[in-house]
């Protein structure tokens, strides 16, 4: 399962969050993590300045601001245990 961060370099909550989510591994350990820096795009900084780390999976984001390990793990167990029809839905 692929997750991504939105974030930026020297980000502290960014660095928590990725953090956390390497921590998680331990019990998702097909999770895959994508860092994208949202200076490199105009588009993804208006958005998502306000709010990192922005954290995404399946379609939808599971996390913002501040790394919550409960709520990110019980949006993980829920995509990963999703029917093929429902996989990458968030509910």
């Amino acid at each position: 399962m692929i997750v991504t961060v939105y974030g930026r370099p020297d980000c502290h909550l960014c660095d928590e969050a990725m953090a956390g989510l390497t921590e998680l591994r331990r019990e998702f350990p097909g999770l895959e993590l994508v860092e994208v820096d949202i200076d490199e795009d105009e588009r993804l900084l208006r958005r998502y300045l306000e709010r990192i780390p922005v954290i995404e999976a399946g379609g939808g984001i599971i996390g913002e601001l501040v790394f919550e390990p409960d709520p990110i793990r019980a949006a993980l167990t829920e995509l990963e245990s999703a029917s093929p029809g429902d996989r990458g839905q968030v509910r």
